[in-house]
């Protein structure tokens, strides 16, 4: 127990933030607000999101949703050109109902599965013949008679029932009930040369804090890579009479890459996605607005057995600032079209939505 408050205690206490959502939820490029060239700039910043997630390609159709909290700030440096050097990181609790967020594409392994031979039990058929079996009637009353019994109480062996439960007891995926609080991470190291341009890395830690279901105690990881480019200005405002003829403004080209490990170190497999995006703004209100999709070339794990697949994956952003703080919501929606055993053909969601104060 006070491994577990000493782990915790120390992510609470790093300085850490996911960035303004004008960073963090898809400005494109680079560009936005950033300091002149040689300034150094420190934002603290609080973010509150709540978060589900819907598999509805799975057969038990699986759910997750929490509530996070993180707390932080974004470090950024000016370069000239309105091209700007940040480190934006965050810490903060998540408190979990369903199962735990996932890397995408995540195979729920059920022994169970591998046991439906065992379940049929063809040597227990072969007992349950002796019932019938004309030519032994003369043996109701020997002595090893007992022995049979003992075959016909088979149906009861406890490993039986250990494989017959096995659903119920570590892949309830229907109970959405209160879990536990959790804690999640992000570190992003992001470069953009021009407001046009920008490469970033990050590092997205989460860490389970009890054995519960298919979640095992332990850290998480995920890492990824982007490059984002703005094929125009990126300054697509219809408020100001920004008509058709201005919407390549407003296109941009990205391409990510991604990897993930479970907390008992399972490597999950990786992603690349390359996007076509479309961001503009409308309104005095500054309301901010980015859709973007593309193919999705997964690889799975080998502990999956699935083989390499090309799925589809978009969102769907939107965000409006109100004084100090900026309201957003998202909408990740994914689809594949293979079916294959622990993985099935259809649509996954997550959405969000959430406030981020800027201090």
């Amino acid at each position: 127990m006070s491994r577990k408050r000493t782990l915790l205690l120390a992510l609470l206490l790093l300085p850490l933030i996911q960035g303004r959502p004008s960073v963090a939820h898809g400005s494109h490029g680079g560009g936005g607000d950033v300091p002149e060239a040689g300034e150094f700039e420190f934002t603290p910043v609080v973010t509150l999101e709540g978060h589900a997630g819907f598999e509805q390609n799975l057969d038990d159709k699986p759910k997750h949703y929490a509530l996070d909290g993180l707390f932080g700030g974004v470090f950024q440096w000016g370069l000239g050109s309105g091209g700007s050097l940040s480190i934006e990181a965050a810490v903060g609790p998540s408190l979990v109902w369903g199962e735990a967020e996932h890397f995408y594409g995540k195979v729920h392994i059920d022994d169970h599965d591998d046991h439906g031979d065992h379940a049929d039990h063809g040597d227990h058929a072969d007992h349950d013949d002796h019932d019938d079996h004309d030519d032994h009637d003369d043996h109701d009353d020997h002595d090893d008679h007992d022995d049979h019994d003992d075959h016909d109480d088979h149906d009861d062996h406890d490993d039986h029932d250990d494989h017959a439960g096995h659903d119920h007891a570590g892949h309830d995926h229907g109970d959405t009930s209160y879990k536990r609080t959790d804690v999640r991470g992000f570190l992003q190291v992001r470069y953009a040369p021009n407001d046009r341009l920008s490469v970033s890395v990050d590092w997205k830690p989460y860490f389970v804090t009890k054995d519960q279901g298919d979640d095992i105690q332990g850290l998480k990881n995920e890492i990824g890579a982007e490059i984002v480019w703005a094929l125009g200005d990126g300054d697509l405002n219809f408020s100001l009479g920004d008509g058709l003829e201005s919407l390549a403004d407003g296109l941009f080209l990205s391409l990510e890459h991604r990897h993930g490990w479970e907390s008992d170190g399972t490597w999950m497999g990786n992603y690349t996605d390359p996007r076509l995006g479309f961001g503009f703004i409308i309104g005095s209100d500054q309301i901010s607005v980015k859709l973007d999709g593309g193919p999705r070339f997964y690889t799975p794990g080998s502990y999956s057995g699935l083989k390499q697949r090309t799925d589809f994956a978009g969102e769907l952003e939107v965000s409006v600032p109100v004084g100090q703080a900026t309201l957003f919501a998202h909408w990740q929606p994914t689809y594949s079209s293979v079916n294959a055993p622990g993985w099935g053909e259809g649509w996954q969601h997550h959405v969000g939505t959430g406030v981020t104060f800027s201090f």
